[in-house]
């Protein structure tokens, strides 16, 4: 029983394999992003809800740039993981009638969010790297800082804004 499938030979068919995994995982977000936003009453955490859904349209366009570079076909595959995050936040979402409550639930299941998205390019890049792909490295680095700087502005709000209003409560 084993975790990948038996096409996985290869780091570089793992680098394949773990890209088109996160190729899926920001379309997953790009469609849910737009439920965070409507859901989210503090205005800056929708406004970063906001940033956000446009940094990962621009994330997912490097990934193409990744598999074009790389030659190999654009696409995703099922990606369990984010699945369950996105499921997890939706049913919590779902049980909050409290605003504040809520906010603190949506900066929270971004963040476990960006932690995955952060794993994944991560390990892109120095599997890239070590796969002399100095070219795809530096697109998915390019995305590996952009989930770190939305997971630092999403700690901040948190701290600071969000969950003192839902400690309130």
């Amino acid at each position: 029983m084993g975790l990948f499938t038996r096409d996985i030979q290869t780091l570089d068919d793992l680098f394949v394999h773990t890209l088109r995994d996160i190729y899926y995982a920001e379309n997953q977000i790009m469609k849910v992003l737009p439920k965070m936003i409507s859901k989210a009453t503090d205005p800056d955490l929708k406004q970063g809800f906001e940033t956000h859904l446009l940094e990962t349209n621009g994330q997912i366009e490097r990934l193409e740039q990744v598999f074009k570079l790389h030659g190999v076909e654009v696409k995703g595959v099922d990606c369990p993981a984010i699945d369950g995050i996105i499921k997890e936040s939706n049913e919590i979402a779902g049980e909050i009638a409290d605003k504040d409550v809520l906010d603190a639930a949506l900066a929270a299941s971004a963040q476990a969010v960006e932690h995955y998205e952060i794993t994944r390019y991560g390990t892109l890049v120095a599997w890239a790297k070590r796969l002399g792909r100095a070219d795809c490295a530096a697109l998915l680095h390019q995305n590996l800082e952009e989930e770190m700087a939305t997971d630092r502005k999403l700690t901040m709000l948190a701290e600071r804004i969000v969950n003192p209003r839902a400690a309130s409560v």
